[in-house]
């Protein structure tokens, strides 16, 4: 226990106890699931909607799939998820219950209750059992886990035979000189609204930090194939401000 307490991570650009981070991760996002749509359309310039609509057409989701959506927050990938499926089923698992509070109000909640579960749950630690999963999905979620590795390992471990993974994340631009645009913008303007929209800007400081220490796509894509999946590919959403990375459980 003594050595694990010695662990560090990042917290946005402070290192901190790896067994405190879940705990402030917790706080931001206690603070800000009232404006977390809000939140994701200021950090995405409203483009996050396109991005989640382009991992549905990658996925494809099928009938009789049953979906897990992790650090599933409100709730949008999961509707987008039923709506294309049919006859499915999904779990929005988070580890804010707030977060979940707030996908509860949303109108299609209610009209998807028979098939849609809300689980306050540890990305690290999933309660499900072995191969209960056909999809696992994760958007803008895995760079706030405290253990990345983990959170890949505990996917592979629910995911069926066959299953698939795809991740949704903020991710590095290539080419240097727009990074660096990029950077000004998410640095200067980001935390700003954050105080205008929410009252809240270091929460949104610390979110926009989390971005730039989340791997690239190629480390993440390793990442991915040492938790034991195959087939991994990935696919740079604006240029790179995104990617949304996939892989399966053969």
């Amino acid at each position: 226990m003594a050595e694990d307490s010695q662990k560090t991570t990042h917290f946005g650009f402070t290192d901190v106890p790896e067994n405190q981070k879940a705990g402030m991760v917790h706080g931001v996002f206690t603070n800000v699931a009232s404006k977390y749509d809000i939140m994701n359309d200021v950090m995405s310039v409203g483009i996050h909607r396109i991005w989640k609509d382009a991992m549905m057409d990658w996925l494809a989701p099928r009938a009789g799939q049953r979906l897990l959506d992790v650090a599933g927050g409100t709730g949008d990938v999961s509707f987008r998820f039923l709506a294309r499926a049919g006859d499915a089923d999904a779990v929005v698992l988070d580890m804010t219950e707030s977060m979940l509070v707030e996908g509860r109000k949303r109108a299609e909640a209610s009209s998807l209750a028979d098939r849609l579960d809300w689980v306050v749950g540890d990305a690290m630690a999933l309660p499900f059992e072995d191969n209960s999963f056909d999809v696992y999905t994760i958007s803008f979620g895995i760079r706030n886990v405290t253990r990345i590795a983990d959170a890949l390992s505990e996917a592979y471990r629910v995911l069926r035979p066959g299953g698939r993974l795809m991740v949704l994340e903020f991710s590095q631009l290539p080419n240097p000189m727009m990074q660096k645009a990029y950077d000004l913008y998410s640095f200067n303007v980001i935390p700003k609204m954050g105080k205008v929209i929410a009252g809240d800007n270091e929460s949104y400081q610390y979110l926009v930090e989390s971005i730039r220490q989340f791997p690239d796509q190629d480390t993440f894509a390793g990442m991915i194939r040492a938790a034991g999946f195959e087939n991994v590919s990935y696919r740079n959403m604006t240029l790179g401000v995104a990617a949304l990375h996939a892989g399966w459980k053969i």
